[in-house]
């Protein structure tokens, strides 16, 4: 387990986070160091702990909204797996149509051979 120091809202705070994940943990204290300047932009000085729950609803909010995209987004994955599976049988069935129509088309031309070699092996004329 690491420790480092985070500063958020001009203030410092001991975390603890799992070995590797240092700089991860840093860059997220940094965007929200950043929301709550910007916040504090906008607003003045309103509190730290008020700046600091409006920060953090702003980060859920985008959360809520990154959620239902994604839901959205697998829906959709899962609409296009379905076509993509339909799709795979329609062309396996067209296939097999269309081996079924070359393998009648050339029992019947054999047949027609056969018939002509019959035809003219006796000498009888077609026609």
């Amino acid at each position: 387990m690491s420790h480092i120091n985070v500063t958020i809202n001009g203030r410092q705070y001991r975390m603890a986070c799992e070995e590797g994940q240092e700089v991860r943990l840093l860059k997220l204290a940094e965007n929200l160091e950043s929301r709550v300047g910007e916040l504090r932009g906008k607003f003045g000085e309103i509190g730290d702990a008020r700046l600091t729950v409006m920060a953090a609803l702003t980060v859920c909010d985008e959360l809520v909204d990154a959620n239902a995209r994604i839901r959205a987004l697998e829906g959709e994955l899962e609409t296009l797996r379905n076509v993509r599976v339909a799709a795979a049988d329609r062309t396996k069935a067209t296939q097999i149509a269309v081996a079924n129509a070359l393998n009648a088309a050339a029992e019947r031309i054999e047949k027609t051979t056969q018939m002509l070699n019959r035809t003219i092996g006796t000498g009888v004329a077609i026609g």
